[in-house]
Formats: C-alpha cells, sequence, structure tokens
C-alpha cells in the first residue's frame, strides 16, 4: 500500500510516484503532468496547441450574462442592414431600430449649447473664434481651469471635478426645494450604468443562504440582472402590477422579500423612476411607502432616475426619492440608506456615447465609503468630456446670458415631440386588436402586452424560443423592424411583450407604428 504525503497545493499524491517526479526536471514532464493545456493533433497532422481560455475554463459568471436590449435580434438586425446594403432583396428598404434609448441614433438633435462649449474644451483655439457666444466660451474657460494643464486630456480627481461636483449639489438642491447636498456625497460616474455596478459591487457578499440579494422590478432593464449574474448575486424579482399602469405594490414586494429569505439575505431594493421598459411614473404616495418598506425592511435603496426629465402624461410628476425621503422627517433621512442615479443620455439630452453621470449617497457609513471611493480610483476617474457634460446638464445657461433662448427652445421642442411621440404610440398600438398598451407616462419606451396564438407559441417552443422572441424575430425578417421581446425584459408567466422606444422621428415612428399593425394582423391569422 503506497504511502501518502500532501503536496503543497493540498493535493494528495502517491509516495511512488513522488520518488518518479521529483527528481524529474520539469522540462522532462508531460505538458498534462506540468498543467498545461494538451496539444491537439490537426488535420494536416501539426501539432496545435489547445488555447488556455476556452468556454469551459472562463469565468462560469460571465456566461450567466443576458442582455436582450442588443441580443440575438439586434445582431440579425445589423446582419439584415448589411445585406441590403450589398443588394440582397428583403421586403423592406431599411431596417428601423426601435430597440434602444439611443436618441441621436435615431435622429435626435443635439443642444447647440452642450456641443459648442464641449466643441471649446477639446480644442481650446477656439476661444479665439467670435461665432462662439461668450457664456459657452467663459463655462468652457472654467471647466479647464478645473482641469490638469487645463486640458480635457488629463486625469481628474477620481470621484470627479471638484466644480463639476458642486454643480450637481447645487442643481440637486434646486431640483429638491432646498433639500442640502453635500458635493463630498457625490460621485461622478461613466454613465448611470457604471455608478449602479459599482454599488452593487459594494453589496455583494457571503455564501449559500447568507449570499446577498437585489429586487428588481419585473419588467427590469437587463443592466440589472446582467450584473448581479456577474457578481454572483441573487436575483430577487417584484413583479409591477400592469392593470395598474405599472405601479409598484407593497404586498407584492412583501412577498416576494419573504420568499427570497428562505434562501439568501436580501440587502438591496432597485427602483427605477420613470421606469425602463414600462413607461410609468410613480406617484409621491408610492415612493412614500417604498421607503417606509425598505426603512422597516432594512433594505438599501437604489433609485434610477435617469429619465427624471421625461414625464407626458397630465397629472403625472417626477419626484425624486431623496427630496420625498427629506419630507418624511429624520426618522427616515437619517436612517434610510439611498443611493440616487442620474445620466446624460436620456431626458432632452440623449448625449449617450459620451458616458456622463452621477450618483448621490445618502447616510452611507463612513468606513464603506472610504472603501467605495478606493473601488473607484481603481478605473482612475470618468471619461472627461463625461464630467464637462454633466456640468452643462446641471449648469445650463441661465436668464439673461446670450445661449439662454435658444437652449430653452430646444429643450422644450424636444420634450414636446416626445410627449407627442408618446401618445401616438399608445394611440395606435391600441387600436391594434391582440396588443393592448399603457399610457406611456414618461421615459422613453412602450411595453405593449401582445396576444400570441396557440399555434405560433408552439412553433416557438419547438424551435426552443419564447414565443415573444419568435413574434419579434419574424417581425424583423418580414418589416425590418427591430424590436426587443418582453421575455428579455421579464414578465408574468403566461404573458407576451415587446419594448419599443417613442425615439423615432414622427413621420417614421408611424410607419413602423403601421408596420406594427399590419403585421401582427397577418401572424396573428397565419397562426389562428
Amino acid at each position: 500500500m503506497a504511502v501518502v504525503l500532501p503536496c503543497v497545493r493540498g493535493a494528495i499524491i502517491p509516495q511512488s510516484f513522488q520518488s518518479q517526479t521529483l527528481s524529474q526536471p520539469l522540462s522532462s514532464l508531460s505538458a498534462t503532468r506540468r498543467g498545461l493545456p494538451k496539444e491537439k493533433m490537426s488535420e494536416n497532422g501539426v501539432l496545435s496547441r489547445a488555447k488556455v481560455l476556452t468556454i469551459d475554463t472562463m469565468n462560469p459568471t460571465v456566461k450567466k450574462v443576458e442582455y436582450a436590449v442588443r441580443g440575438p435580434i439586434v445582431l440579425r438586425a445589423v446582419e439584415l442592414e448589411r445585406e441590403l446594403s450589398e443588394g440582397m432583396k428583403k421586403p423592406f428598404s431599411e431596417v428601423i431600430k426601435a430597440n434602444i434609448g439611443d436618441a441621436h441614433a435615431m435622429g435626435q438633435q443635439p443642444i447647440t449649447f452642450f456641443r459648442q462649449v464641449l466643441a471649446l474644451c477639446s480644442y481650446p483655439e477656439l476661444l479665439n473664434d467670435s461665432t462662439f457666444p461668450e457664456d459657452a466660451k467663459s463655462r468652457a474657460r472654467r471647466i479647464l481651469q478645473s482641469c490638469g494643464g487645463n486640458s480635457m486630456g488629463s486625469y481628474t480627481a477620481s470621484q470627479g471635478i471638484d466644480s463639476v461636483r458642486q454643480d450637481v449639489a447645487r442643481y440637486i438642491e434646486r431640483r429638491d426645494g432646498g433639500v442640502p447636498c453635500d458635493p463630498d456625497d457625490i460621485y461622478l460616474t461613466t454613465g448611470a450604468s457604471d455608478g449602479i455596478v459599482t454599488m452593487l459591487k459594494l453589496l455583494v457578499c457571503g455564501e449559500g443562504a447568507t449570499r446577498t440579494g437585489v429586487m428588481i422590478s419585473i419588467p427590469q432593464y437587463p443592466l440589472y440582472s446582467a450584473a448581479l449574474a456577474e457578481l454572483g448575486a441573487v436575483q430577487i424579482n417584484y413583479y409591477l402590477n400592469e392593470e395598474k399602469c405599472w405601479s409598484m405594490d407593497i404586498s407584492e414586494l412583501q412577498r416576494a422579500l419573504d420568499e427570497a429569505r428562505r434562501h439568501c439575505n436580501p440587502r438591496a431594493l432597485c427602483v427605477i423612476n420613470p421606469g425602463n421598459p414600462t413607461g410609468q411614473v410613480q406617484s409621491r404616495q408610492c415612493i412614500e411607502d417604498v421607503i417606509r418598506f425598505a426603512a422597516n425592511e432594512r433594505l438599501l435603496l437604489m433609485a434610477d432616475e435617469v429619465y427624471q426629465d421625461n414625464v407626458y402624461a397630465e397629472g403625472c410628476q417626477f419626484h425624486s426619492f431623496k427630496k420625498v425621503l427629506f419630507e418624511m422627517g429624520p426618522e427616515y433621512s437619517d436612517t434610510v440608506e439611498l443611493v440616487s442615479f442620474h445620466s446624460t443620455s436620456k431626458c432632452y439630452m440623449g448625449e449617450c456615447g459620451f458616458r456622463g453621470g452621477y450618483m448621490e449617497i445618502i447616510n452611507m457609513d463612513d468606513e464603506v465609503k472610504a472603501q467605495l471611493t478606493k473601488l473607484v480610483s481603481v478605473r482612475l476617474c470618468p471619461p472627461v468630456p463625461g464630467q464637462a457634460l454633466m456640468d452643462l446638464v446641471v449648469n445650463p445657461p441661465q436668464p439673461g446670458e446670450p445661449s439662454h433662448d435658444n437652449f430653452i427652445k430646444e429643450r422644450t421642442a424636444t420634450l414636446s415631440a416626445l410627449a407627442e411621440k408618446a401618445k401616438l404610440t399608445e394611440q395606435v398600438l391600441n387600436t391594434i386588436q391582440g396588443i393592448s398598451c399603457n399610457p406611456v407616462q414618461g421615459a422613453m419606451y412602450s411595453f405593449p402586452r401582445i396576444t400570441i396564438p396557440e399555434k405560433a407559441i408552439q412553433e416557438a417552443m419547438d424551435k426552443g424560443q419564447e414565443p415573444d422572441m419568435f413574434y419579434c424575430m419574424k417581425m424583423l425578417e418580414e418589416t425590418g423592424i427591430c424590436l426587443v421581446p418582453g421575455s428579455g425584459f421579464g414578465q408574468t408567466d403566461g404573458t407576451y411583450h415587446f419594448r419599443m422606444t417613442i425615439l423615432p422621428p414622427t413621420d417614421k415612428l408611424t410607419i413602423l407604428l403601421n408596420k406594427v399593425k399590419e403585421f401582427h394582423q397577418k401572424f396573428t391569422q397565419q397562426y389562428s
């Protein structure tokens, strides 16, 4: 019987094998025995070394990540665009991408003042050009003076440029009717997504029944499920009430929380308001109820408020979680941990590519805050043009300044057009038998429910597809319209939806909606 000894890495190997191997030089051992990838014989007889990184040896949590907004339907849409450009015949002349909230890609025009200041900051020689208004030049000089070497090409403080964080704090105070805001609680981010993922990184810990759980709304924006999957956290689904215009329901929050506590440690509650993909605007009473729930259940609140200027429906109003929290008094404002997020990518700006954003932290433990600052320092700093743009968003041209009137004109025109398109989308979709759409109260999307015939559901299942994925893929192939199936966002079992942005110009949106109507009627007839 062989004697066994522990090896330095904790394995157990027979002594007889040790005596054979330890006396041999490492180079004389086989690749397999040295822990290297095996060599493979190719078809032409040449040895080829296997990859170090394979689908079997990569990080398993990454394989669980899904992001429907840029999923298989979008990849096929890109293929179709290429095929059209190569002259291939299709039943349509163009692909209309209504899958993502990319405003400028859909034709929305940038705000002149923002682009003027960014141009001046990028190429300071233009400060001598008389065609630029003086307020744009003054703003550019202030931003450049806050940058090392007076250049946007330099690193900034990891938390963001001090003067920009001060401007953000003043903006929040104005927005929230004087509720104090400390610039030291502001962290500039690479879009809101960066801040959300950073906070989730701070939250996730534990194993098994103690593993961090995070409550997210269903339907949800897939960033949340993707980030939780990558971090190995537990996703806790709570369902919005479609029958009540996608409102939040405290009894549903309680149900989801109680069930989750049997197998994980729920620590945070995420709310998107106005909603993505559902387009609802939560009432002030609802926000109060959610804050009380979070306080009673000791949950950190994450308020995704990137659509705060996108409110269209009569009687609806954006209420920030921070403002409501402080209006509820010290019992809540001194204790509830809240992180809120904003971005340059949505609202009337639509500047997705600049990746500007911020998060504000409320009631965070001082030692945790130090760890947060350390964590963001690892990525050095957010993109400086994005920081500059965020500064312009929170500190736009003021009354009496040369650019003010044009800024108000452009801002108003953009938001008014979005409001008209929100109403148009709801009205047209509700004329289609088998489609029902809640009012698009805010944000940039509609999320209508669709009726899919049983025969189509069966065909989809036979192909291993979700029924609404089958529906949307068929629509893309027949009409060139690119939508995202509701299954990519989550939905109540037995219901089917798609998400459609309202961003295309009105004439193109009208064409899109009519094509959806024609397709749905044809699809229903085909599978009835």
